[in-house]
């Protein structure tokens, strides 16, 4: 029978614990929201909602093409020219997701005979770059500079080492600094998702690489995206103007994928001039990551030191984080769940979003729910 092997998955999974399902949300979900990455609580905001309104009044629903061909408008270009600027960057090209973003830069920066060398707690879309790219991968144990030394010395050629700035299971830092440093040693790229960096760290939300010193350098190219901080969809890749130049002429998800819709390109451009304007609401996401990391630890579960925005509680398995979070539900409050294979670690977690808008009574609710609940 045609895809009858589906079923047998199907089954180990329900053994494992690890089926997964959609859970459409209501508009107006009654539910306190620690799930979602809107880390600066701009995705309903008036202006960005505005922005995405007006930019679909004005250029229609969607781009109506790929980029090289109708689907870059005036706004696109306004777009990346404000998030350069913003992050420091000589130029950025906007993509239809993050994900599109990070398998553009390392597919087109790793071409044959070159060296990719890959940390081992990457998000799936850098895996995924990896496995398409034409160089050769290897991969490094979790924010280990002297792995990516090591690994850069056994190859003569054209190579980067390829990272995320902040985790997305743990929310734990790379060392950039670090990092940036084994590469110049031996001549290599260096290639960071900033996606959870962006509009949390660095100087008013510009980014880990910004923070780190990195931004505009000639050896550093930076991905975004435009789903969590800035309440959106979509997402950039940052770099000098040659880099840049370059993905346009080889990124395949650049050249044959339809450009951003209108809509997003507005609601991100608003939200980044939000954040412009008000640059504390990056302070105030991580000082809400600590209070929720004080006050967890406090109540004695086992959960990790922030970097950014990500708070992470672990739980005993994949069975009791999945039933952990659905009582958090069950009591209002919406958590991430985080399970094998989504954890190269095997460990599961309740995943939190430190969000800026938070406040002092949603905080201690949250906590005391997490608590109450725990297995």
């Amino acid at each position: 029978m045609a895809f009858g092997w589906i079923d047998e998955q199907a089954e180990l999974r329900r053994r494992a614990g690890l089926v997964r399902t959609l859970r459409p949300r209501p508009a107006d979900s009654p539910l306190l929201d620690l799930a979602s990455n809107d880390y600066l609580g701009l995705a309903r905001h008036p202006e960005v909602v505005e922005g995405a309104a007006s930019a679909a009044r004005t250029w229609g629903g969607g781009a109506t093409g790929s980029r090289l061909v109708t689907g870059t408008t005036a706004l696109h270009t306004e777009l990346e020219r404000e998030l350069a600027d913003f992050c420091g960057f000589e130029a950025a090209l906007v993509f239809s997701s993050g994900y599109a973003a990070n398998l553009a830069a390392v597919t087109a920066l790793a071409p044959h005979g070159s060296l990719i060398v890959s940390d081992a707690g990457n998000h799936a879309s850098l895996i995924d770059g990896c496995r398409l790219a034409r160089g050769t991968t290897q991969v490094v144990a979790h924010a280990d500079a002297d792995g990516v030394r090591k690994a850069l010395r056994t190859h003569d050629g054209p190579a980067v080492a390829v990272s995320d700035t902040v985790f997305s299971v743990d929310g734990d830092a790379a060392p950039l600094t670090e990092l940036a440093t084994a590469c110049r040693e031996h001549g290599a790229g260096l290639v960071v998702d900033d996606a959870h960096g962006l509009g949390v760290l660095g100087d008013g939300g510009r980014g880990a690489p910004h923070a780190a010193g990195l931004a505009g350098a000639d050896d550093v190219v930076v991905t975004i995206t435009l789903s969590k901080s800035l309440g959106s969809q979509g997402g950039a890749v940052l770099g000098p103007a040659r880099v840049i130049a370059h993905l346009v002429n080889a990124a395949r998800t650049f050249i044959f994928d339809t450009g951003l819709a209108p809509a997003a390109s507005g609601a991100a451009l608003a939200a980044l001039r939000l954040l412009r304007r008000e640059p504390a609401l990056a302070a105030r996401a991580r000082a809400v990551a600590r209070e929720l990391h004080a006050r967890l630890t406090a109540a004695g579960l086992e959960a990790v030191r922030p970097d950014a925005a990500v708070v992470s509680v672990r739980a005993p398995s994949p069975e009791g984080a999945v039933r952990w979070a659905a009582d958090c539900r069950t009591a209002g409050l919406a958590v991430g769940c985080f399970r094998p294979p989504s954890v190269p670690d095997g460990i599961s977690r309740l995943r939190l979003t430190a969000r800026a808008d938070l406040s002092e009574d949603q905080i201690e609710r949250a906590v005391g729910v997490i608590g109450e609940t725990r297995p």
